[in-house]
């Protein structure tokens, strides 16, 4: 009996259910695992010759390897493959259901293993990501003496998520979301394939679309949808899975949108103006059509960060904060999950109060320069930390801001052409209202003598 979450596998016994081979009934994703990385697709840049990926499953030189990438993209896979090697013991665990008490017992089982001249053994740990610095901490001796040979896979970046000592002794192989193209040859594959459909069934190109589409780059997704249709059409003695049947099957609709036509530019036009307009029901639905729709979500995480200084800027500057938090969270984590985070921020900017005003004034700035209107920097503004510099006038009757009272010294910033220019006009919404009601003192004392009354109420 082993713990909880953990089972060992030789390829004589078969004993783990999630490696063995599958049975007829077994669901279609599970019947169309690659058999070899020949039929692996959409990671051409890990198959090269002599690539550490081919020398991992081919079972060379001892090698740990961290896989990194979205759901579906073939990571568990990889662990497959590596699991047919007859020379090698694989052991694989879930560090959902794992703790450390396991972790010690596969490694004094692998010690007890090698010095008995049996087998090397392959500890596979699936969302490695999960395991906390304390059991991470425990792989670390064995990997390093050769003991195990690590192969981990996760879905966050491991750069924030293993520790440094592990991923130092591994090797980081990232794999790419599948693009469209992938999931559709697969799918195709599983359609005429014997592990398959077996060409029992057409695929009307219709419905391919919408699988391809749903899949989102998800392979194992695009798959089980197909699976669901197929048994529609079965049901329904259908010769062919149409776009109504692969519908129905999985109960979402197909939208009307092309990532590269005009229903892209349409949607992502109409997503910016509700959020403008402060409209923060459409800007869900718009963003939610994107997202069931198949549109990269980092695509979507830009347009947020854009839109946060472009229509929002002062009037709330953790606009901006919430729209980069969001960003990175669509890098770190990925989707499905990732989609509450765009949703925070979409809700966030949508009824954040608005003002163009920073987008108005580094336009008026760039028209300016663009149009000669430059000049040189003032004297006392010039770099003076080299030698000669103060020879050259340079920094002469510089006022620091912080030997003053209130933090500001009048003296002219800009060049002479450009003296009493305002750029930035605030307008009176949300944070921005304090800084329209500050910034005319401020710029009176900046650009003329004051009185000391005159420097305190600003």
């Amino acid at each position: 009996m082993q713990p909880d979450g953990l089972f060992e596998l030789t390829p004589a016994k078969g004993a783990g259910p999630e490696f063995a081979v599958p049975s007829s009934d077994a669901p279609l994703a599970v019947r169309m695992r690659p058999a070899s990385l020949d039929e692996l697709v959409g990671q051409d840049h890990l198959l090269a010759a002599g690539a550490p990926l081919r020398r991992v499953v081919a079972g060379g030189a001892p090698m740990s390897v961290i896989l990194w990438g979205p759901p579906g993209c073939g990571k568990t896979t990889i662990a497959h493959l590596v699991a047919a090697a007859e020379e090698r013991h694989f052991v694989a665990m879930s560090a959902l259901t794992a703790g450390v008490k396991d972790v010690r017992e596969v490694i004094d089982a692998a010690r007890r293993r090698r010095m008995s001249g049996g087998k090397p053994t392959v500890l596979f740990i699936d969302e490695v990501h999960r395991f906390t610095k304390t059991q991470q901490d425990s792989l670390l001796a064995a990997v390093e003496n050769g003991t195990v040979t690590l192969l981990a896979a996760t879905t966050e970046n491991p750069h924030f998520s293993v520790i440094n000592p592990l991923l130092s002794r591994c090797v980081l192989l990232t794999l790419k979301p599948l693009g469209d193209d992938a999931v559709r040859e697969l799918v195709r594959r599983a359609v005429s394939d014997p592990r398959g459909l077996a060409s029992k069934v057409k695929l009307a190109t219709a419905a391919e679309d919408h699988l391809v589409r749903l899949a989102g780059g998800d392979v194992r997704k695009a798959l089980t949808a197909l699976e669901a249709a197929f048994g529609a059409a079965a049901a329904s003695e259908s010769a062919e899975i149409d776009l109504d049947m692969a519908e129905k099957a999985v109960d979402v609709a197909a939208l009307r949108y092309d990532r590269d036509g005009d229903e892209h530019y349409d949607v992502i036009s109409a997503f910016i103006k509700s959020m403008r307009g402060s409209d923060v029901d459409a800007s869900l639905h718009y963003l939610a059509r994107m997202l069931v729709a198949g549109e990269d979500p980092r695509f979507i995480a830009r347009r947020l960060v854009i839109l946060a200084s472009e229509d929002i800027g002062m009037a709330d500057p953790t606009a901006l904060t919430a729209a980069v938090n969001a960003s990175y969270a669509v890098q770190t984590i990925g989707l499905p999950e990732a989609q509450l985070n765009l949703a925070h921020a979409v809700v966030h900017l949508a009824t954040a109060p608005k003002s163009n005003a920073v987008t108005v004034a580094i336009s008026k700035a760039l028209e300016d320069v663009r149009a000669g209107r430059a000049g040189t920097v003032p004297q006392h503004l010039r770099d003076a930390h080299y030698s000669g510099a103060k020879g050259l006038g340079h920094g002469i009757g510089y006022l620091y801001p912080h030997d003053d009272p209130r933090g500001v010294s009048p003296q002219q910033y800009p060049p002479d052409a450009l003296t009493g220019v305002d750029y930035y006009r605030p307008t009176t919404h949300g944070a921005e209202r304090p800084i329209a009601e500050r910034l005319p003192k401020l710029r009176h004392l900046i650009r003329s003598g004051v009185t000391d009354e005159e420097r305190r109420e600003v």
